[in-house]
């Protein structure tokens, strides 16, 4: 403590409290020194030089005169040392910032009181009553939950059928990491034994789903889809593996997801879209969205910290349910930014993912960042009630100018293509009755610029394997990978992480204004709000929103898994549903209610 009140003491003295340098000192001389030689101690790492401040001050910004320069020298030394005391403490992904993000004002009470679940009304399932019946695979898990509830289809016949449906299919679409076979077995016989008992859990029991590969599993691997991690495997199962267990749901996969959640591409290959097998499914929830879409399970559990349910659900069609930040506790699951990372829901309707919401949301006395608010799932909820708006500008396409090139052409074709199923989803809203206000997303906040507290955070979450240089162990080592965004990382200062946090609570405050005009916010699901309300906590419905038509026009890149193969004919698109903080249910229930009308989680691929 004396060592750190001496060195603020000699910052201070010379202008630099505020400043960048630090971090990037410690980034050019501790870290290179480290990496070099991994469990390097302070005393072996390279002298703080004069000339490594000069260095050091470029990136920051700054300049420094050299009587400043030589003053910093011993309070330099002093916390590198303290640094790398701090790092023999040998911290597991697991162990959480002494600090809980919270994105609630200080003014908005939460609704805690639980309410009796309102599903749908039973549905007619005398199709579907059948193995060998056509769009079994695709029913919703509210059908298969009354196929399971009535007998008509066994657990376990359903189980067998999607899991020699994955195996079929895993060698086209790589979305299965590992198979849990045996234990799903059991799982569904014991279903099966207990409903003919007359004990039925509720809608999930007995139905078969797929866990997203960061959510520890007793007697399984849990890789985090990232090479060097294949083996890893924990004595415990997560939170949402617990209370789906509870449910009586039947795990059967482990999922495939992009290593340490970012992206399609893991230590065993690319996952690709069901719609068309030469595209990547999108990242990170990549095999929960794929399998889903493909009609593999009946549902799945996805993560999003910055798009990874929103994207893979965009582009293998399927609903996804991202919900507020501190709804769903995060205990067993991989950790990358302890402020942003969100469990939700994949499946093929809104209200399959509100079944399974119902199930996996509320404190569990671990992660300390879950509120004591209730999801109350309600099918029949009168969303005509609620105010709705739209971001007016996403909407819009501004055409390039005449000096565009080639390449802006044609993407201003595809966007145009695109915008075509916007527009036509605001006039299905419009045909439903919903009076639609016109809204923007507040300007001066920066999101995207406020974004890099990720990669801080998961830099810190990841820190041991920088170091260790094990990170070379990732399949993906380009600029725009984990490698490289855990180095750069380095050079992100305490005081500027904490200023992005600082900004981060103007744009929470920004966002939820516009909640306090209106109940719902509809966008395209792409562009500036998925920066925006991932940052500020708000919950996010999205939903398939059609198909592109053989004169769409075709991804600058067609080759087989080019990263930019995306869209095209034949491919789905989507639409999404912003709401207030902790309204999640009243969320769905509107965006259920324009699935109703539309029809389009009806629409499948054709995979063979």
């Amino acid at each position: 403590m004396a060592s750190r009140r001496r060195f603020l003491g000699v910052c201070s003295a010379v202008g630099l409290g505020q400043t960048l340098l630090p971090g990037v000192l410690f980034g050019m001389a501790a870290q290179a020194q480290s990496s070099a030689s991994p469990g390097a101690d302070a005393h072996e790492l390279a002298k703080i030089t004069p000339e490594m401040i000069d260095a050091a001050a470029v990136i920051a910004g700054i300049s420094l005169t050299a009587e400043q320069k030589t003053m910093m020298l011993d309070g330099l030394k002093q916390q590198r040392d303290s640094v790398m005391v701090v790092r023999t403490m040998a911290i597991p992904n697991s162990v959480a910032p002494a600090f809980v993000f919270d994105p609630v004002p200080a003014n908005m009470t939460l609704e805690t009181e639980r309410r009796p679940m309102r599903m749908s009304a039973a549905p007619d399932v005398t199709a579907l009553a059948s193995l060998e019946a056509e769009g079994l695979a695709f029913a919703s898990v509210r059908e298969l939950a009354e196929l399971v509830k009535t007998r008509r289809v066994t657990s376990v016949a359903l189980t067998k059928m999607y899991l020699g449906r994955l195996k079929k299919y895993n060698p086209r679409l790589h979305f299965v990491i590992t198979y849990t076979e045996e234990r799903a077995l059991a799982s569904a016989d014991a279903a099966d034994r207990e409903i003919a008992a007359g004990r039925y859990r509720g809608p999930l029991h007995g139905i078969p789903w797929g866990a997203k590969d960061l959510l520890a599993v007793k007697g399984y691997p849990t890789t985090w889809g990232a090479g060097g991690f294949e083996a890893q495997s924990f004595d415990y199962d997560a939170t949402v593996i617990q209370r789906l267990d509870a449910a009586g749901a039947v795990l059967v996969a482990k999922m495939s997801m992009g290593a340490l959640a970012s992206g399609p591409i893991w230590f065993g290959g690319m996952t690709r879209n069901p719609w068309n097998a030469k595209q990547p499914s999108g990242g990170s929830s990549a095999g929960s969205a794929s399998a889903v879409g493909a009609g593999c399970l009946g549902f799945a559990i996805g993560t999003e910290t910055l798009g990874s349910i929103s994207s893979p659900s965009s582009r293998c069609g399927v609903s996804g349910l991202r919900p507020t930040f501190g709804f769903v506790p995060r205990t067993g699951a991989m950790a990358l930014s302890w402020t942003m990372d969100k469990i939700g829901a994949i499946g093929r309707s809104v209200e399959d993912c509100a079944l399974v919401m119902s199930v996996i949301y509320g404190p569990d006395g671990k992660d300390r960042s879950v509120q004591n608010a209730a999801f109350n799932w309600d099918a029949e909820f009168d969303w005509k009630k609620l105010r709705v708006g739209y971001l007016k500008n996403e909407f819009d396409v501004v055409p390039p100018g005449a000096s565009a090139t080639e390449q802006e052409k044609r993407s201003f074709a595809r966007m145009a293509y695109d915008a075509r199923f916007g527009t036509n989803g605001l006039e299905s809203l419009q045909k439903m009755g919903v009076k639609l206000v016109p809204m923007t997303l507040p300007k001066g906040y920066h999101f995207g610029d406020l974004s890099r507290v990720l990669g801080a955070e998961a830099a810190a979450a990841f820190d041991e394997l920088t170091r260790s240089g094990k990170v070379a162990l990732l399949t993906e080592q380009g600029p725009q990978e984990w490698p490289n965004v855990f180095r750069l990382a380095r050079f992100y200062s305490a005081v500027d992480y904490i200023q992005a946090q600082r900004g981060r609570t103007l744009a929470m405050e920004a966002i939820e204004k516009m909640f306090g005009e209106v109940d719902v916010i509809v966008t395209p699901s792409n562009g500036a709000q998925l920066s925006a309300t991932n940052l500020t906590g708000h919950p996010a419905v999205i939903v398939p929103n059609g198909v592109r038509g053989d004169d769409a026009p075709l991804p600058d890149h067609t080759e087989d898994g080019h990263p930019e193969n995306v869209g095209g004919p034949g491919t789905p698109v989507s639409l999404t549903f912003l709401g207030g903080l902790y309204s999640d249910a009243r969320l769905a229930a509107f965006a259920r209610a324009y699935q109703d009308s539309t029809g389009f989680q009806l629409l499948r691929p054709k995979l063979d």
